[in-house]
């Protein structure tokens, strides 16, 4: 086991995959000689060269449809957004090219891209940098969707996604590339569609992702010093939702609670809320809870800012109104 930050994490995986495969490449902005706007390609030009580590000018619709293209030819191209807010300039290439060619080819073509990237609320970055797009690219079909939470999960998600034949949107927290834990020296690689069971326990299903993981296991160590019982869910696979590891979880606990950083109108919650009431709404004593993010382009003031998103004492507050119903 080395200890390890996030993104050096997400290096390793990319470093690891490009030796292995030629087909695999880079292509975004400053991801060459300047190593990526969070360090994720440091290093990497100076190994594969020019034409596996491609410097872009700012286009993001003309090197996402250059990645898509390539792909349709058999090479493994990895698009990073420097922000993946910039990412909506290419949403045409990603919703009705890299989403439908395999489909729309009758299965001539297939599309293993994958387009990683920086996302979420950060600190004051400002609303153009703060977005959470993981419901936009939600909609489209032939898409799968991934959020890393841990540096162990982001570099065994990235190369299972790299080795993928269909188009990934693999969303990394901004907040999360200085995040530290020890991972295997070995290779490994994890399941693009299935959730981790984070904590086992009885009394409440808490169902989260990306960096609102960390604030659940926050407010877990305050509830499990005042007896509470929560069983936590990191989803990792946005689409598709892990739907089976839920309903067990909720045919245990028979309380939700759902914590995301996504904006609450049509968001990943909405969503869930919308598979758990199809596929488990007799197992449910009370109705579903989404502790969302407000409705509204995020401040760049910081105390604004942090009004915004959802904090640990909210999620306190949240699970012993919920469990109280139970006693």
């Amino acid at each position: 086991m080395t200890k390890i930050l996030l993104f050096d994490a997400l290096r390793e995986a990319t470093d690891e995959e490009m030796a292995k495969d030629p087909c695999v490449l880079v292509i975004g902005e400053d991801v060459g000689h300047y190593g990526g706007s969070y360090k994720v390609t440091k290093g990497l030009h100076a190994k594969y060269g020019d034409l596996r580590i491609l410097d872009t000018p700012i286009a993001e619709n003309s090197f996402t449809g250059m990645a898509i293209g390539a792909a349709m030819t058999g090479l493994r191209p990895i698009v990073e957004g420097m922000n993946m807010s910039f990412l909506l300039l290419a949403f045409n290439q990603i919703s009705n090219n890299a989403g439908m060619l395999r489909y729309t080819s009758g299965g001539n073509f297939k599309i293993p891209l994958v387009i990683r990237g920086p996302g979420g609320v950060g600190r004051q970055l400002g609303a153009e940098h703060s977005q959470r797009l993981e419901a936009y690219f939600q909609a489209i079909p032939g898409l799968k969707i991934v959020a890393c939470s841990t540096p162990y999960n982001a570099k065994g998600l990235l190369k299972s996604a790299i080795r993928d034949d269909n188009p990934v949107i693999f969303f990394e927290h901004v907040l999360l590339y200085n995040l530290q834990e020890n991972i295997p020296d070995n290779e490994y690689t994890l399941p693009l569609d299935k959730a981790e069971l984070v904590r086992e326990g009885k009394d409440i299903t808490i169902l989260t992702y990306s960096r609102m993981r960390h604030h659940v296991i926050q407010a877990v160590d305050v509830l499990a010093k005042e007896d509470y019982d929560p069983e936590v869910i990191d989803l990792i696979s946005l689409k598709p939702l892990d739907i089976e590891t839920i309903c067990k979880s909720i045919k245990k606990t028979h309380l939700v609670i759902i914590v995301e950083e996504c904006m609450k109108t049509a968001g990943i919650g909405a969503e869930l809320i919308a598979q758990i009431n199809e596929n488990a709404f007799d197992e449910l004593d009370a109705p579903i809870v989404r502790l969302s993010s407000q409705d509204i382009p995020t401040p760049y003031n910081g105390s604004l800012e942090k009004a915004t998103v959802i904090h640990p004492q909210q999620i306190v507050t949240a699970v012993k109104d919920m469990v109280s119903i139970k006693v």
